[in-house]
């Protein structure tokens, strides 16, 4: 018995050992790999590029102050619509010190030549009654006195500007800021109380409010230098705006920039287009948005995966079965591709069945079958 007992052991060794042996051989050969196969089908293949960029109104004003001063009053508020010649705001005058004493001053020269001339006008008169001086002279002196008269008005109504932004019947003038165009206050860029400066020559002046017509749309965007000479005006677009969620806008290119400018380490190029907007659909200034520009398009082509391609030396192919897991190299000719789906012009048909990739481990091969894509 005890001569037994390690005689056993060793058998169990021994058997383990062998069905390890056996395991390790079994896990290690090779298992046929297997492939699915799919059929062509026919597709809807639209190739095109995406520009960003935004909706803005074709036409955007900024009103500003014509003159210098304090905001008063701010009628509108941003939302309001607005036309041409409609309040803006109300600018009160404050006056220079500088200024204001140097017309106070004029004013004053102005008055006291005017009184010398009418002093001088009435001497002559009465010398002219007497007959003691030629009519050249009395009529010299009378149109001295209107000069006078005329200067000492000229300074009252410089005066008057200064202190109040306006003279006599210009009331309103200038110190009413109205619209110069018609459409919607987008901002009111100040608030009553605020000083403003007036627009000339060396200073644009403080902006009042913005006013832009927002029932003419555009959609402003950028395309990068490796697309933009696809594209061409007149082209139709299909935009997708944030703000509005699922509501598409279409558009039209009509303006394509000639320079190109560097962003992001890549040179691109403005666009403009023409958007259309539905009635009811309200498209806030600003907007961002996405235009797809339609490239070029198939409809109803008979399409395979690119995935499915194989190259040659740059010569494109697939491999169709001719039998359960056995397959031949066809050469094709291949037309229009998005990305992911490619027309075959020539090589194949919708009969044919291509090999379309391994089958993973667990999963049943999938019949081919004509399936559309856009």
């Amino acid at each position: 018995m005890k001569r037994l007992i390690p005689l056993l052991g060793a058998v169990g060794v021994l058997v383990a050992f062998v069905a390890t042996i056996v395991f390790l051989v079994w896990k290690a050969r090779e298992v046929p790999e297997e492939f699915e196969v799919k059929a062509p089908f026919r597709a809807d293949i639209v190739q095109e590029t995406v520009a960003t960029g935004a909706i803005v109104p074709r036409t955007e004003v900024a009103i500003k102050s014509r003159v210098s001063g304090v905001v008063d009053a701010l009628p509108v508020k941003p939302g309001d619509q607005v036309q041409i010649g409609d309040l803006i705001a109300v600018i009160r005058i404050i006056p220079d010190v500088q200024a204001q004493a140097s017309a106070e001053s004029q004013v004053q020269t102005a008055r006291i030549q005017r009184d010398l001339a009418k002093e001088e006008l009435a001497r002559a008169e009465s010398l002219s009654a007497q007959s003691a001086i030629s009519v050249a002279e009395i009529t010299a002196a009378r149109g001295k006195a209107q000069l006078a008269e005329e200067a000492l008005r000229a300074s009252q109504r410089t005066l008057q500007i200064v202190k109040e932004g306006h003279a006599g019947g210009s009331v309103g003038v200038s110190t009413h800021i109205t619209s110069t165009v018609s459409g919607m206050v987008l901002s009111v860029d100040i608030k009553v109380g605020q000083s403003v400066t007036e627009t000339n020559t060396f200073n644009e002046g403080t902006t009042i409010a913005t006013v832009a017509d927002m029932s003419d749309m555009i959609f402003q965007g950028k395309v990068d230098e490796s697309e933009v000479a696809k594209i061409k005006e007149g082209m139709d677009l299909d935009l997708e705006v944030g703000a509005l969620g699922d509501q598409p806008l279409t558009g039209k290119l009509a303006y394509i920039s000639p320079k190109g400018l560097l962003a992001d380490g890549a040179v691109q190029f403005a666009i403009e287009a023409d958007v259309t907007v539905p009635d009811g659909v309200m498209v806030r200034a600003g907007s961002s948005a996405n235009a797809s520009i339609v490239l070029d398009r198939r409809d109803g082509a008979l399409a395979i995966r690119e995935s499915w391609l194989r190259f040659e030396k740059g010569a494109p192919y697939v491999e169709v079965a001719t039998g359960p897991q056995v397959f031949e190299r066809r050469d094709v000719t291949v037309g229009l591709s998005d990305g992911l789906v490619i027309e075959v012009t020539g090589g194949l048909t919708e009969q044919d069945q291509v090999k379309a990739g391994a089958i993973k481990k667990g999963e049943a091969a999938s019949g081919g079958g004509s399936r559309r894509f856009r």
